[in-house]
């Protein structure tokens, strides 16, 4: 791994993604990555988003020559993240022609800058990988949501989202993860799939139950929980 080369256009880059149609720019400007090119990254993301850091850390040393135990350094170094390697693949992936590694950085970088709105629904708090530990550590008792993008079972049972909260008892907190944003959450909790409902109490994970439930069978678990 090495760094970007300086003469790299990030016009240029950004012209090859809308070309090729995995960046929209709307009438006013904004930019915004397309549905298409997002079922891919979501590929990509389930393959290495949630893998160990062992497990990504081979990866970037097959990709890119740089040997297991120096690609944490070489990573901080350039300050590439998880979301920047998994955008690099999709985009690589995505791509008709072959293109350029330095490019291809670029589009990364700007790919990740892009990222779509949350899926998490506005009447829930949303926890990120930054944020996660310290909510939990002030709410030892809270109904946790990890939804996707382009994810049906969700989409249904967000349509049931005011009955399940309704079911949720005074006093437990109530919150939402993007699946595929936050990393490391999914990592502490073993996530692997979404919808997946996780009930913490007193601080410590207690049920887990993954795919769409209804209302009456998320209140079955949160009276075991609760």
């Amino acid at each position: 791994m090495a760094a970007t080369d300086a003469d790299v256009d990030p016009e240029t880059a950004l012209e090859t993604l809308i070309e090729a149609g995995a960046v929209d720019e709307a009438p006013d400007g904004t930019l915004s990555t397309t549905e298409a090119f997002e079922k891919t990254l979501a590929v990509y993301h389930d393959i290495y988003g949630a893998v160990s850091t062992e497990e990504f850390h081979q990866t970037v040393s097959d990709l890119f020559g740089v040997a297991p135990e120096n690609v944490e350094a070489r990573l901080d170094e350039f300050g590439v993240t998880r979301a920047d390697v998994v955008a690099y693949l999709a985009a690589k992936s995505f791509l008709d022609a072959p293109v350029e590694r330095d490019l291809l950085f670029v589009m990364a970088g700007l790919l990740v800058e892009m990222a779509p709105s949350s899926p998490v629904p506005s009447a829930l708090d949303e926890l990120d990988d930054e944020s996660f530990e310290s909510y939990l550590e002030a709410r030892p008792d809270a109904v946790v949501l990890v939804w996707r993008r382009f994810c049906d079972p969700c989409d249904a049972m967000k349509e049931d989202l005011d009955a399940i909260l309704d079911r949720v008892p005074d006093g437990v907190a109530t919150a939402g993860v993007d699946g595929e944003a936050a990393d490391e959450f999914c990592r502490s909790f073993d996530v692997e799939s979404a919808p997946t409902l996780l009930c913490v109490r007193d601080g410590e994970l207690r049920e887990r139950a993954s795919g769409r439930r209804t209302p009456d069978e998320v209140a079955a678990v949160l009276d075991r929980v609760y």
